[in-house]
């Protein structure tokens, strides 16, 4: 947590990596994570780097890997991440591995290739069984033969369907018979009409039982086809078009003890052929188990292989140290820690030379690092997701942890609801080592289970929220006896029988001796609930807190900047930012606060009629006018509030001309002071190059202009005055605008509690008019209606809703008067979680 407020030092770092040890060095760094690889190569194709070959290699084994999975997902298991931590394999390990892994690949492929012919073949033989059963119906129907027939002269051509056909004795009847899809159907038989122009008797029948198209896997029911013509052309055609419309057609002899024969052959057939399936089955269980063993480890590892040559692809070589040289980005903590993994390294491969860490200066910005926790992780995305801290920065998230439950639980404010999100949440992180929480791939409840520390305690200020405004699934609660008295007031003021029945509403006058007796200990009064005016005692008490909570926030935000200017030793900007900023936005908005303030402690019930209007009076404060119908809060206030006008108006020139100004005349004292250095320095240069006889030979001229101080860029005062213009121009109208943002606390809140108040009169109220057996019946079906709209309206709309205006307050209002989020993160090279994924 100490780096929780401001990212850690991060420094460049130079590493000198022995050949022998390289690949183990890298591979300590991953299992460690403690440092960020420069890519010293980038304008060298991928292709032509040191290490392309392994990195192919790699490749070519995932390649096999995919295989292996695919077929065992084929089969309906399901791969497990290996519990250990695997290390990295050395090349002999790689090397059995891709023969191990090729090995087992080639060999599936054999074993499904022959399970696939094997069930092709069962299923050609289970369509010829069903086609022979099926066909002894289809023939065993045919007229009997043998009547004579009229001696007349038959063509090839005349009809088979011809009655006086079919009982011709020297005709011969043959068959095609076959399977077809059922799909097909149709179009074959029209087809079949037209080009045999009616020479044949075609039967369609489907089979009794599907069949398993090995391909892929269907069960589908196909249709059988018998199929008896005469000539050979009618044969020949019939063949063809069957054979288009991928039709199984299998042998059908004429005489019906050689059909008996086939059937009789083809069952015994078949159950040898179901013995050597199974047996096969069994041998393709045993290598799948075998995958299942092997394949999740080797997967790691190789992963791990394959990033390691890709880091090593980043590195440039030395021929002369005949080592390897890696830049890597490494928070300045963990130096020690990264030394002592290269010695490691430089151990378990048995290197003499053990490879070592250099800490080198850099002018580029380091990468953000922040650390978090399962607890901080949450707070630190949303920030974050607004745009990386800069180098340094001043962190928001650990204000974030308060202040944006607070703020979501202000809008949300509601007992009920906010309990039933913290146990919800709550429920989240009790479970939240189990690991069926964790496989859930849905991506709205992966968000759900990562926020779930932030949702715990938006639920928990929920219900303190809830506990101010009293209310609880909108109805009040009385933890306290009110503090507003009936009895009093129908005391003193001698309300008769008659007047009560008269006047439905009854006012209270706090005046009244003993109607009021004071502030409610906690929260708001519960009899406010039964006035009807408690919806515009509500809107005044909401919206000023709303202002009041807006203001201390942002005011707040702009504190913070003075942490970044300390920092970063910009010391100017305290005087020329941070106080015009502070006065501009306290002079103005900080005295609307104490107006609020000092006009509830003032006035109490006795003299509220007499109070004046804050809002008029601010109006009047920048008019510079007086209303004598507004009575002033104090005296001289009109003078107060003029002076307080003309000191924000002074701090606007403060703030967009000082920083300019200022570095205008910082950059006039560099550029007059170098122009008094330049001669002397001129005079250093010549004699170093004219030094006679003596002069040193390693001295040349480019060496003397490298050695000279590099010149500043140039100061642009126009690009500087713009820029500081801008963001003059975006505080001062901000600040208004921001404070106007603030209301939709009031805003949020309102439309909650009317929602929960229209859903509980509308859904809730109506299960308790009937009484007795009925009414609990009834209550049942409203009770299960009224918590499905509460949970889907209330809770999750509802509560979005008030998540994503918290959100923007932080983002807009809050941040931007601090945090410029320009930074980038800290990625290190780690093989730890994302490896298996």
């Amino acid at each position: 947590m100490g780096s929780m407020f401001r990212s850690e030092e991060v420094c460049l770092a130079q590493l000198f990596l022995q050949s022998s040890s390289a690949y183990a060095c890298v591979s300590e760094l991953g299992e460690r994570g403690l440092v960020e690889f420069r890519d010293l190569n980038p304008h060298v194709n991928a292709f032509q780097r040191r290490y392309v070959g392994e990195v192919r290699r790699c490749e070519d084994m995932e390649k096999t890997f995919t295989f292996l999975a695919q077929e065992v997902r084929k089969a309906g298991l399901s791969l497990t991440p290996p519990e250990d931590n695997l290390p990295a394999p050395q090349s002999r390990d790689a090397l059995q591995i891709q023969e191990e892994s090729e090995t087992l690949a080639r060999e599936l492929r054999e074993v499904n290739h022959n399970r696939e012919e094997l069930l092709t073949r069962l299923r050609d033989m289970q369509e010829h069984i069903q086609v022979l059963q099926e066909g002894q119906h289809f023939t065993g129907q045919l007229a009997p033969m043998g009547s004579p027939f009229r001696p007349r002269a038959f063509s090839e051509r005349e009809p088979l369907l011809d009655p006086s056909m079919a009982q011709r004795i020297d005709l011969r009847i043959n068959f095609v018979a076959g399977v077809i899809h059922p799909w097909r159907v149709s179009s074959f038989e029209r087809l079949l009409w037209r080009a045999c122009r009616g020479y044949l008797v075609a039967h369609f029948t489907e089979m009794p039982e599907p069949v398993i198209n090995p391909a892929t896997g269907e069960s589908v029911t196909c249709v059988i086809f018998i199929i008896s013509y005469w000539g050979e052309q009618i044969g020949q055609k019939i063949r063809k078009i069957a054979s288009c419309f991928h039709c199984h057609m299998y042998p059908y002899a004429d005489d019906e003890a050689e059909r008996g024969d086939t059937l009789r052959q083809l069952r015994t057939q078949i159950e040898e052929l179901t013995i050597v399936l199974g047996r096969s089955e069994h041998c393709l269980d045993q290598m799948l188990q075998k995958v299942l063993m092997l394949l999740p480890a080797w997967q790691v590892r190789i992963q791990k292989m394959k990033a390691i040559y890709f880091i090593l692809n980043q590195c440039s070589f030395n021929i002369t140290d005949k080592c390897l040289i890696g830049e890597v980005w490494c928070p300045v903590h963990d130096l020690p820690a990264v030394q002592q993994a290269l010695r490691e390294g430089s151990r378990l491969s048995g290197s003499t030379v053990e490879s070592f860490v250099h800490r080198i200066s850099s002018t580029e910005n380091p990468p953000t690092l922040i650390r978090t926790n399962k607890f901080t992780a949450g707070f630190q995305n949303i920030v974050d997701a607004y745009g990386v801290a800069s180098y340094q920065e001043v962190n928001p998230a650990p204000y974030t942890i308060i202040t944006f439950p607070f703020l979501f639980a202000v809008m949300f404010g509601d007992v009920g609801h906010g309990l039933l999100m913290f146990l919800f949440a709550l429920w989240m992180v009790m479970l939240e080592n189990s690991p069926g929480m964790k496989k859930v791939e849905n991506e709205i409840w992966q968000m759900f289970f990562e926020g779930r520390y932030l949702i715990l305690l938006m639920g928990a200020f929920s219900i303190y929220t809830g506990f101010i405004y009293n209310e609880c699934f909108s109805r009040a609660t009385t933890i306290f006896p009110s503090a507003w008295s009936i009895a009093a007031m129908a005391n003193q003021s001698g309300w008769s029988l008659e007047y009560i029945t008269e006047n439905p509403v009854l006012v209270l006058v706090p005046n009244v001796t003993g109607v009021f007796n004071g502030p409610y200990p906690f929260g708001i009064d519960p009899i406010w609930s039964l006035a009807v005016n408690h919806l515009t005692f509500l809107n005044s008490f909401k919206m000023k807190m709303s202002v009041i909570l807006g203001i201390v926030h942002m005011s707040f935000g702009v504190f913070l900047g003075i942490f970044n200017f300390v920092h970063f030793k910009q010391m100017y900007k305290i005087l020329l930012v941070f106080l015009p900023e502070i006065i501009f936005l306290l002079a103005l908005f900080g005295y609307l606060i104490i107006l609020v303030f000092y006009k509830w402690l003032v006035f109490d019930a006795s003299t509220s009629q007499f109070a004046p209007s804050i809002l008029i009076h601010f109006i009047d404060m920048f008019l510079f006018t007086e209303n004598a119908d507004n009575i002033p809060l104090y005296k001289h206030q009109t003078t107060v509030q003029t002076v307080l006008v003309v000191v924000a108006l002074a701090s606007v020139p403060i703030l967009l001309l000082g920083t300019p100004l200022y570095l205008w005349c910082q950059h006039s004292q560099r550029k007059a002071f170098q122009i008094q250095r330049e001669p002397s320095s001129a005079e250093e240069r010549q004699s170093l190059l004219n030094s006679g006889p003596g002069r040193s030979v390693n001295v040349a001229e480019d060496d003397v202009e490298r050695a000279q101080p590099k010149q500043e860029p140039e100061f642009e005062f126009s690009e500087v005055f713009m820029h500081q213009a801008i963001h003059t121009i975006e505080y001062c109208l901000g600040c208004v605008s921001n404070t106007a943002s603030y209301l939709r606390l009031w805003a949020l809140s309102l439309a909650h509690a009317q929602l929960s108040e229209v859903l509980w009169t509308m859904v809730m109220r109506n299960g308790f008019w009937m009484k007795g057996y009925k009414g609990g019946v009834i209550l049942v079906p409203v009770f299960a209606f009224f918590a499905v709209l509460t949970v889907a309206i209330l809770l999750v709309m509802e509560g979005l809703s008030a998540f994503l205006h918290a959100l923007r307050l932080h983002w807009v209002e809050f941040q931007n008067k601090f945090y410029a989020g320009a930074g980038y993160r800290f990625n290190p090279f780690t093989f730890t979680a994302s490896t298996w994924d």
